[in-house]
């Protein structure tokens, strides 16, 4: 355990942290899980930016690492292409 002062409260702030970017993340799933289950193309294609606006912020934030995001975008994109088309 930690006995320093300054020690303390990076575990206060860590934990701060770890809240905050679990409450992000979570959220960013979550509309990537709506996306993903969208069989309307028009509302598929509106929404796409939105999610992509959201991972990109996670990756600018490293929460997720930027071939992670560039990953999830692109198959997203692929699928709300491939809805567009269908």
């Amino acid at each position: 355990m930690a006995h320093h002062k300054s020690a303390k409260k990076r575990i206060r702030q860590d934990e701060k942290k770890r809240l905050h970017n679990r409450y992000y993340k979570k959220s960013t799933r979550t509309a990537i899980k709506k996306l993903r289950e969208m069989e309307d193309a028009g509302e598929a294609a509106k929404f796409l930016p939105k999610v992509a606006s959201m991972i990109d912020g996670l990756a600018k934030r490293n929460i997720w690492h930027d071939n992670k995001a560039a990953n999830l975008k692109s198959s997203l994109a692929i699928h709300v292409n491939k809805l567009e088309n269908a």
